[in-house]
Formats: structure tokens, sequence, C-alpha cells
């Protein structure tokens, strides 16, 4: 989009911190395509620094307890990070933005005979930002986080499955939450499967049936990593699809920055780029992460370049042991 349209665009939005925000990370994203990397640094940091003008939260209803029988695969999760701690593509800025705005506004527009989009399914490739994702927009909505267990469900349960998943399902119609299935795709593959499990076809039927009736208080969130097993039936269910793709390298900087933001360094990491392609946000933080506490180890007072490549050539170890063991 031209500077000039966007510029419209951001005058027009003062006043109304999402809308304002989400127009000047169209901007900020235009100087770094630009490579104005000095002036996107600076642009972002001011964004970041600004006050924050947020919208009333709702009254939410005390929390009630979770039935006892299924206290075993769903547990409450206290946020540890905010908003600061994740990069998102553009376009998943602006959804969540618009997430969160329609959330705000639930009963003006539910008064109108609408609905809201409450039902949201993440994909993409492990150590992209899924699991995160979720925390913070639970911390965002000021809802609390409950995280199901999917591997107990179906492993300890497998009998009484359907029952179990009624029960989560009853429980988030009736509590404000964020209620998070992960690894997905172990709950609703496909129907179709050789040697699927009649017992889990049953599962799968049940919970579309579920899906499709839910009216949840707050949000349900399911995340994949291999949304290419999930039944066909299952993605019309959901009301929003968000992808999460491995970073590219503008979105790669920006991490390694966020994450050597508070150390000194000998060298500027971002040289190293190409060689971090394809890694997965994960995949960064350990590299990050092991430099930083070699440096602590070596009681240095500051992160050299031989320890970050030390931590590279580790990851770049256990990338190639991984990317094997993955089935195709």
């Amino acid at each position: 989009m031209a500077r000039g349209e966007l510029m419209k665009k951001l005058l027009a939005s003062y006043g109304r911190e999402e809308d304002f925000r989400a127009v000047a990370e169209q901007i900020i994203d235009e100087e770094e395509k630009k490579n104005n990397r000095v002036l996107a640094r600076s642009l972002r940091k001011s964004l970041d620094a600004g006050p924050s003008r947020r919208v009333k939260p709702k009254a939410l209803a005390p929390l009630i307890p979770f039935p006892e029988a299924a206290g075993d695969f769903i547990e409450l999760i206290e946020p540890t990070h905010n908003k600061q701690a994740i990069i998102l593509a553009p376009d998943n800025v602006r959804i969540f933005l618009s997430l969160l705005r329609e959330y705000q506004h639930e009963d003006e527009i539910r008064r109108r005979g609408l609905g809201i989009r409450s039902k949201l399914l993440f994909c993409g490739p492990p150590g992209c930002g899924k699991t995160l994702c979720a925390e913070i927009f639970a911390a965002e909505l000021r809802l609390p986080l409950y995280i199901v267990k999917i591997d107990r469900l179906i492993s300890s349960y497998l009998g009484e499955t359907a029952n179990n998943i009624r029960k989560i399902f009853e429980f988030a119609r009736k509590q404000p939450s964020v209620l998070f299935f992960d690894e997905f795709d172990a709950l609703a593959r496909a129907r179709s499967e050789d040697g699927e499990h009649s017992e889990l076809r049953r599962v799968v039927n049940s919970l579309l049936i579920f899906i499709d009736r839910i009216q949840p208080k707050g949000f349900l969130v399911a995340a994949t990593n291999f949304d290419q097993s999930l039944d066909p039936a299952i993605w019309r269910r959901f009301d929003e699809v968000i992808w999460f793709d491995r970073p590219n390298r503008r979105m790669a900087a920006r991490f390694l920055r966020m994450k050597f933001k508070n150390v000194s360094l000998n060298f500027n990491p971002e040289t190293y780029l190409q060689e971090l392609d394809g890694f997965s946000y994960a995949e960064l933080e350990r590299v990050c992460v092991q430099a930083i506490k070699t440096s602590i180890i070596d009681r240095k007072n500051l992160v050299e370049e031989k320890d970050f490549l030390a931590a590279l050539t580790d990851e770049r170890r256990r990338r190639r042991r991984s990317l094997r063991m993955t089935p195709a």
C-alpha cells in the first residue's frame, strides 16, 4: 500500500488503539521491506514504548470448578509472557487485533443478531509460537487459560473419551476462558485413515458435533503441527484458521534483537541470518539462550561471536537428527 494511504489510515485511526497499532505495524513492515532498518527499528521502539489505552475489560464470572472426573486432563496455566515476547506476521497481528475488538464489543454485536469468532484453529510447524500465542492471547483478553492434555485424554480414558470431551465443552460453555487443545490432530485425525481405531472414529464424530454446537463464553483454540492429518470436516467448524510459519529473515532479525536486547555483544548476530534460514522460533531461542549462558559460565560481561557460533553448531547437529527422525 502506498505510504500516503497508510498515513491517512494512521491519522483516521487515532484514538482507537487496536486500529492505530495495526496500521503502525503495516508502516513499519513497509520500511523493513525497503531495507530502512534504522527507521523501522526506531518506529517500533516508539510504538512499543507508547502508552497503552486499554478498553476496560469485561467483568468476568468467578472461576467455576472443573468437573472432578476430568481433572486429570485439564490444567489452568498462569500467563508468564506479554505481547512483547512474540513476533507475528503482519497478517496475524491484524487478525488477532480484530478478534480482540470483536470480543470487547461482543454485547453490541450479539444485540444485532450476530456472533463473534470464538473457535480458532492454529496451524504450523512446531516451535513457531502457537502455544505462546494462546497464552498471550488469553492474557490480552484477561481470561484464564486452560490447556487440555490430549495425550492423557486418549490414552487413559479411551473408552470414555467422548464423554470426557463433552464435560470439557460444557465447562467452556459456562466459564469465560481460553480453552486450548494442543496437538489437536491426535484427537481429530481423519476418519478414513487406514487402521484407525473404531473408538477414535466415534470420538471424531462426537467432536464434530460438540464444536458445531458450542458457543463458548470465551474462546476455543485448537493447535496442530500436522494439519494434513485433520479430518476434512473439522475445518469448517472453526471461525478462523491462523497459520504460524517459520520466521522469514526480517522476523528472525527482530527475534534476535529481542533476545539480545539486555546483553552486550561484540558482533552483529544479524550477519548470520542466511545460516538461520528455516529455523523455528524455538530453535532460534535455544541458540540465543545457550550463547548467553556460555558467557555467564565463562564470567564474561558480553556475548562473544564464538559463543553464538558454538550454540549454532549444536543446534544444527540437533536439527539434522530431528529432521531425520521426522515422519515423511
